[in-house]
């Protein structure tokens, strides 16, 4: 169970640099897109697959106040 309290750090680095691949955000950084948009994908279901997965992680992020964890990253 202490697992889960501590997310991989390769998968936030990973989440750091990725990229949105379609959309009206296309190319910008998932921690960087608006909350409004994420809390849409929360809101009407998040895609399928990894992106789904990371998008999911980038909304708790967000709901939490957690972005500046990843200042140092960008």
């Amino acid at each position: 169970m202490a697992e889960e309290l501590f997310p991989d750090p390769a998968q936030l680095l990973e989440l750091a640099q990725t990229k949105m691949p379609f959309g009206k955000y296309a190319g910008r950084l998932l921690i960087d897109l608006p909350e409004p948009y994420v809390v849409w994908f929360k809101q009407k279901g998040f895609p399928n697959g990894k992106l789904g997965k990371q998008l999911e992680t980038v909304y708790v992020i967000k709901a939490n106040g957690l972005e500046h964890l990843f200042d140092r990253l960008r």
